[in-house]
């Protein structure tokens, strides 16, 4: 059993596929509908109902656990949710009314980030096929879903600069587009050139039923 550290989300795989929950974990910034204050609202980790939040108004920031529902987390008065992973709609609600605020969601720090996201790939050297998905990264740790030989594991890697290690497998980027990913089964090991996947829901991605 993987050692689980406090910035580890624990989001069950049905409540992924329906409301993608992975989406809100991050840090968000962003203003005030009306007075354009600064806001901001980070989502440290996800655990089953609860998250771990840190939500900054009025230039001082609250820490504590909120209550995780669907795609939406609420915290006291206030309740963000995002469709797109890109944006976040908060809102305050209070006896006193209601206020809303977009917020951005925040590339991480250094280029941990380029390593974000869903690789796969084929070796015709070895007829190898396998890939690596990235889901979250947290300071030196990376929540991934690895399929090597046709299974799939997934937990908790370790960042080192460009490079994930999980268990028998790693995955290394130098673009951010081309990778490798060299994974170990009893002492062979083999090497599958990668690519990133381009986000799902990127506009850009070209019609593929012509």
């Amino acid at each position: 059993m993987a050692v689980i550290s406090s910035s580890t989300s624990q989001i069950s795989p049905a409540n992924e596929r329906m409301y993608h929950q992975s989406a809100l974990v991050g840090d968000w910034k962003g203003n005030w509908a009306g007075n354009n204050q600064e806001v901001g609202f980070k989502v440290v980790n996800i655990r089953g109902a609860r998250a771990q939040v840190e939500y900054t108004h009025n230039g001082h920031t609250e820490r504590g656990f909120a209550e995780v529902n669907g795609a939406t987390i609420t915290y006291g008065n206030v309740t963000v949710g995002t469709k797109d992973g890109k944006n976040l709609v908060l809102l305050f609600s209070s006896g006193v009314g209601k206020q809303t605020a977009s917020l951005e969601k925040q590339a991480p720090p250094g280029s941990d980030n380029n390593l974000m996201g869903s690789w796969g790939g084929y070796s015709s050297d070895n007829g190898k096929s396998a890939s690596f998905r990235v889901l979250a990264i947290n300071d030196k740790e990376a929540t991934v879903s690895v399929t090597t030989d046709g299974i799939t594991r997934q937990g908790t890697g370790y960042l080192y600069k460009n490079v994930i290690m999980f268990g028998q497998s790693q995955i290394s980027t130098k673009d951010g587009q081309n990778g490798t990913i060299i994974y170990q089964v009893g002492s062979k090991s083999f090497s599958v050139p990668v690519t990133k996947y381009p986000p799902a829901d990127s506009s850009s991605s070209v019609d593929r039923t012509a």
